[in-house]
């Protein structure tokens, strides 16, 4: 009797630290998922001078914080102590492992309910992308939702699956052109392999993940996840893009250039699911991707911190402006916040109970 009841919870123990095993899903072509639309850097290049040309950060187009509108008191304490995001080289291997397990913990919770039809917690995530793709893609609002989505990602882990480790992220430009041979890929204890053809991923952490979202805006057409990577691309997100879209002197500016550059080519060059404009969040992958995205940000705040922390321009999906107080929504995963409570990611400003608080480690 005692050796049947070890038996059983030797069994659980095992069945929570896997991914559930659904019926068989098919891998579909790459043809299936809707990309997105990027920008060569010559173009992007020629677009930068144009915009140059034509705008001025002097205008009206440009709010900014005044001094009286700050909180100084929880941004100094985020200073001294703020949470630390390592790039995947410098972290360590137990917490690379603990990273990855966290996700899958999330794969294995049951969903909120409130963002059907998705069949787990980390589809809660997936489904609110997929819904509010329309209004954070290919505008000025795509750099602070993301921003605010991938700090809720983290939150959620914290939260709901125990991790307590620092956050990683991925300089991808130390690997431009050769994603593939980045241990994150081929140490089958992470993120799985990248194919050159979009057959369902069989290594790493991920193996056999169905995505039930997706392609595009479908939630009846589960697939497995798949990738089809091409280095041509990937070699976009190389430093010389990155900086020519830092040298740009407004946000409006660097967001567009950023977008349609490495963010786009990252995300295509990795394929299939990770290309899928709407659903790309399936693969987990999608938040090592949009760290480098947040992080190529906060370097270029950091070239004018008093000014690009404290200051907004561009227009929403719809045409308005963005403001300071402009709403970035969460779904009710997290709370709506304002641009303003996310614009200095050492402002410090409490979210649910939570300061806002984190630097990259360079």
């Amino acid at each position: 009797m005692r050796a049947s009841i070890l038996l059983l919870a030797v069994s659980a123990a095992v069945s929570a630290s896997i991914l559930p095993r659904a019926a068989p899903a098919p891998a579909l072509p790459a043809s299936a998922f809707v990309t997105f639309k990027v920008v060569p850097i010559e173009q992007a290049r020629a677009d930068a001078l144009e915009y140059n040309r034509t705008h001025s950060t002097a205008g009206k187009d440009v709010q900014r914080l005044s001094a009286s509108t700050v909180e100084p008191a929880d941004a100094a304490s985020c200073s001294a102590s703020p949470n630390i995001r390592f790039e995947w080289r410098n972290y360590q291997a137990t917490d690379r492992l603990a990273f990855v397990t966290a996700i899958k913990c999330l794969i294995n919770l049951p969903p909120s309910g409130t963002l059907p039809p998705a069949k787990n917690r980390y589809e809660d995530l997936v489904r609110l992308h997929q819904l509010y793709m329309p209004n954070v893609h290919g505008n000025a609002k795509f750099l602070l939702w993301h921003r605010y989505f991938v700090w809720t990602f983290e939150q959620v882990l914290r939260t709901e699956c125990g991790f307590n480790r620092a956050f990683p992220w991925w300089d991808e430009t130390l690997d431009a052109g050769e994603f593939g041979q980045s241990d994150m890929f081929t140490n089958d204890n992470y993120f799985g392999h990248l194919p050159t053809v979009p057959n369902c991923i069989v290594s790493g952490a991920f193996s056999g993940l169905v995505c039930n979202i997706g392609p595009g805006t479908s939630t009846t057409t589960p697939h497995c996840l798949t990738r089809t990577l091409d280095e041509s691309l990937t070699a976009q997100c190389n430093a010389g893009y990155v900086n020519l879209c830092n040298s740009q002197t407004d946000y409006a500016s660097f967001e567009s250039c950023f977008e349609g550059g490495p963010h786009a080519y990252g995300h295509n060059g990795i394929g299939s699911v990770m290309s899928d404009v709407s659903a790309s969040a399936s693969d987990p992958v999608f938040f090592m991707h949009h760290l480098f995205v947040d992080h190529t940000f906060r370097i270029w705040q950091n070239g004018n911190v008093a000014a690009r922390t404290t200051s907004i321009n561009g227009v929403d999906a719809s045409g308005t402006p963005l403001t300071l107080d402009t709403i970035v929504y969460m779904g009710g995963i997290r709370p709506n916040v304002a641009v303003r409570d996310i614009l200095n990611t050492l402002g410090g400003v409490s979210i649910g109970g939570v300061p806002f608080c984190y630097r990259y480690d360079y």
